[in-house]
């Protein structure tokens, strides 16, 4: 799952609109033979139409056939499979169809960390004549960049067992990166013979050139046997780009059929950041670090890739079924997961890293596992402080201090010596099966690692696809809480500079070049003072733990969210119970100026106090509770008398835009069957207006709901970010809608999605659905996470057992005199647990 890559790029069922692509990927070409070699048919199974295609004397891939036109061939997607057809080309009585399956099982933690894939050739012969036919798989020892023509590349042809055979391509990468091996393979059978060339070139300087080895086949239709008992190639120089191919014969009756599978894996078991650590990949775990390893990756793929389909289709199908759901909703919801493949994943093993130090003579040298050497440490002003900011209540309702974590008694012991960023790290949460630890990037454009205020809406598809990486994730972010990193960070924006990472506030991301250890790469503001990033963090920590039933995470994490609640405390300043915006963007929407109180921050504050509280009873906190209902009792009224216009909620203090995120945080408050923040009615309201305005009054409704509008129905030009369509939010108001009953509205507003980013009459953004477009048509930010928002559709629609049986209980309403009139700590209703009973013993888990 970690880094697997999307197999073509077009929308279901679109003519195929395929490309060559450059040197280095895979191209599969096929070679048929009828009536006893007297018709032959070749080519390269993608339309080919570019400059210098068979131009004379060229040696490369452009002298090879290159006949499809495209115009009888479809792709369609579902992921993670995909199918093509090419019903008549190149030969008129041969249909082929090719599988595509990626080993993407929601909530098997192992097969989805292997990095392969199957592609599935099913060859019907319509004509009275046998038919030869060889299918041919080549690939380029390239990664691109750099390295691609760097020198010290090798391949090496295998047999393996179960009769797979192929050819192992090791990539020496640059600047002492660490190495990468592919292994392209077939599986040989009573009717299909795999051969090999395990070297041709581009040229004809030092290997058989790509001319000669299509010139075999058109002869041969294979390659010869002897060729498996090859020796590894010499190194590449650095001029040559050598390739390999893999071909795989069969002879198809005349109205017969014949299947023919090949697979490709690689192995790259090491991930190195920039500052220089380096982790295992989560695949590791099953298979060892070895680049060999490659050859069992394939041969697994070629083995299970039955069960995968068979897995994928269980999955897939209650959705695909249910009539009641549009057709456009049901291939785009699972072609947006594209982005957990795509999104510059990294999935590691969970263990400690190694630490690569360069010393005085540079020198490269790898420091033990978890220790990094101090001297290499005295220039980094950084102080890490861990410490509890609440208790828990015991039998007797006596605070008592829980016992410190080894992470925190790291954490404190640093305030007398200063420690190795690593120390964030060292001691990950291993439950009974450690998933690892996973890093998306925010988008291929904003190259940081899980945003955070981004995740809070691409959560969703990892919280139901995968949860124990959602937990994962939470928990890295739980451990940032405490945390402090007093560097400092020339601050975009305005020149000013500040610190990287401020204690009590929730990191913007998990950095860039060290991961965890030194987080908030963005620098345009001091996220710090950013007024979302703390109450999201505590909306999806309690909605994976409300989800879950988890425990044990709860008790983990609840220490870092009473620290983000109180951290909040600084930005309410006149003592209302509800926190104020700076005048700068200082929330997700990070060019959108907000003056005092703001409806997207003011919702998600209030229904961050009340999730807090109910996590808060759940954990056996019943101070801490009391604490948030009455901050929430005081904040709602005055949020509803300083914002409430009589339809909707004004923009802030100071404008009165029809803002089409400005529920986001009732939309986790519903999505975790917490009570409502607001009367339905007002609510209903809200999302109405929205529809009326954000939506239909933009093309009609078919490009999705722009962010601003302005009360008399034109779009809020007051800044980039609010005339801007953000297909995340798109998706996440439509599942708002669909959480209150409005469904024609919903899957209208996320309609415009579709139609613009995976339509055939839209701009064509299939697998690269961006951050956001205008309604000219102008696009920013490709590939981009928000967009998994989908998914909170999806939750929304069936929502997981956990959620429809929870209690429902308004616990504001029922503390309501309790808050205001009573000293109590906790109300009669409340059952005091003690931290043993609560934190020790009590453990309950999710079949995840």
């Amino acid at each position: 799952m970690g880094s697997r890559s999307v197999m073509a790029s077009v929308g279901r069922s679109r003519r195929s609109a395929l490309v060559v692509p450059p040197p280095g990927r895979r191209e599969v070409q096929i070679f048929i033979s009828r009536d006893g070699g007297n018709k032959k048919y070749s080519s390269v199974l993608a339309p080919g139409h570019h400059e210098g295609l068979r131009k004379n004397g060229d040696l490369g891939i452009s002298s090879w056939d290159w006949k499809l036109t495209g115009q009888h061939s479809t792709y369609h997607a579902l992921f993670p499979r995909a199918w093509t057809v090419y019903d008549g080309e190149p030969d008129p009585d041969l249909k082929i169809s090719c599988r595509q399956i990626s080993p993407f099982l929601p909530h098997d933690y192992r097969e989805s960390s292997l990095p392969t894939v199957v592609f599935v050739y099913t060859l019907v012969n319509t004509g009275r004549e046998r038919a030869k036919v060889s299918l041919l798989m080549t690939w380029a020892n390239s990664i691109g960049g750099i390295s691609h023509h760097s020198g010290g590349h090798t391949n090496e042809p295998f047999l393996g067992e179960d009769g797979v055979a192929g050819v192992l391509l090791h990539h020496k990468t640059a600047n002492d990166n660490p190495p990468v091996t592919f292994a392209i393979a077939a599986s040989e059978t009573q009717n299909v013979t795999v051969t090999v060339l395990p070297n041709f070139g581009l040229s004809d300087e030092n290997y058989v050139t790509a001319k000669d080895m299509w010139d075999i086949m058109v002869q041969d239709g294979q390659f010869e046997r002897e060729n498996f008992n090859s020796s590894s190639s010499m190194p590449s120089c650095t001029s040559d780009t050598i390739c390999a191919a893999v071909s795989a014969s069969t002879w198809v009756e005349p109205n017969g059929t014949c299947t023919v599978v090949f697979s490709v894996a690689w192995s790259s078991p090491k991930v190195k950041f920039q500052k220089g650590c380096t982790y295992n990949r989560r695949y590791t775990k099953f298979y060892g670090t070895s680049e060999r390893s490659a050859i069992n990756l394939v041969h697994d793929a070629l083995k299970n890739y039955k069960w995968w389909e068979e897995e994928i289709e269980k999955w897939q199908n209650p959705i695909l079924q249910n009539e009641k759901l549009p057709e456009w909703y049901k291939f785009t919801l699972f072609n947006e997961l594209y982005f957990l493949v795509a999104g510059g994943t990294v999935w590691t093993d969970g263990e400690a890293p190694t630490f690569e130090e360069v010393n005085r003579n540079d020198n490269h040298h790898k420091s033990p596992k978890g220790k990094r050497h101090k001297s290499a440490l005295k220039d980094k002003h950084v102080s890490f402080i861990a410490e509890k900011t609440s208790s828990v209540i015991n039998l007797n309702n006596e605070r008592i201090s829980p016992p410190i974590s080894k992470l925190e008694a790291d954490g404190n012991a640093a305030l007398g010596d200063e420690p190795a960023k690593a120390d964030l790290v060292l001691h990950p949460h291993h439950d009974s099966e450690n998933v690892g630890r996973f890093l998306y990037l925010e988008g291929v454009e904003y190259v940081m690692w899980c945003t955070y205020d981004v995740h809070y809406y691409a959560s969703f598809a990892l919280l139901d696809l995968f949860p124990k990486i959602e937990l994962s994730i939470q928990r890295d972010f739980a451990r940032a809480v405490l945390h402090e990193d007093r560097s400092k960070v020339k601050l975009l924006a305005d020149g000013s500079w500040g610190i990287r990472k401020a204690k009590g506030a929730i990191p913007h991301d998990l950095g860039m070049h060290d991961p965890w250890n030194e987080m908030n790469a963005y620098n345009i503001h001091d996220t710090s003072k950013w007024k979302d990033l703390n109450p999201k963090f505590v909306l999806q920590v309690y909605r994976d733990f409300a989800a879950t039933g988890d425990i044990s995470f709860g008790s983990e994490v609840w220490p870092a969210v009473c620290a983000a609640i109180d951290y909040m405390e600084q930005f309410d300043r006149d003592s209302d119970g509800l926190i104020e915006n700076d005048g700068f963007p200082d929330q997700t929407y990070d060019i959108w100026t907000v003056h005092g109180v703001s409806a997207y921050c003011g919702c998600l504050w209030l229904a961050a106090l009340q999730a807090a509280a109910a996590m808060a009873q759940r954990l056996g906190d019943s101070a801490f509770a009391e604490k948030c209902k009455i901050k929430f009792l005081k904040a709602k009224p005055v949020f509803e008398a300083k914002l409430w216009n009589g339809s909707y909620f004004n923009y802030d203090s100071s404008c009165r835009s029809i803002q089409a995120d400005q529920l986001a945080g009732q939309w986790y408050t519903a999505a975790s069957g917490l009570p409502l923040l607001f009367d339905e009615s007002k609510i209903r309201s809200t999302l109405q207006k929205i529809f009326e305005y954000n939506v239909m009054k933009v093309k009609g409704g078919r490009m999705g709901a722009v962010n601003g509008m302005n009360p008399n129905g034109t779009v809020d030009e007051s800044c980039m970010q609010s005339r801007e369509i953000w297909t995340g939010v798109t998706y996440s108001l439509a599942a708002t809608m669909l959480l209150h009953g409005m469904e024609q509205q919903a899957f209208a507003t996320a309609e415009g999605i579709f139609i613009v980013g995976w339509s055939e009459e839209g701009f064509g953004y299939w697998f690269q659905t961006p951050e956001a477009w205008t309604t000219d048509g102008h696009y920013r930010s490709l590939i981009y996470m928000r967009p998994l928002a989908i998914w909170a559709m999806q939750w929304a629609l069936s929502p997981p057992k956990t959620m429809l049986e929870a209690p429902n209980l308004n616990m504001m309403d029922r503390l309501h005199t309790s808050s205001l009139n009573s000293s109590s700590t906790h109300d009669g209703s409340a059952r005091n647990v003690s931290q043993r009973s609560c934190f020790g013993n009590v453990v309950c888990h999710c079949d995840c």
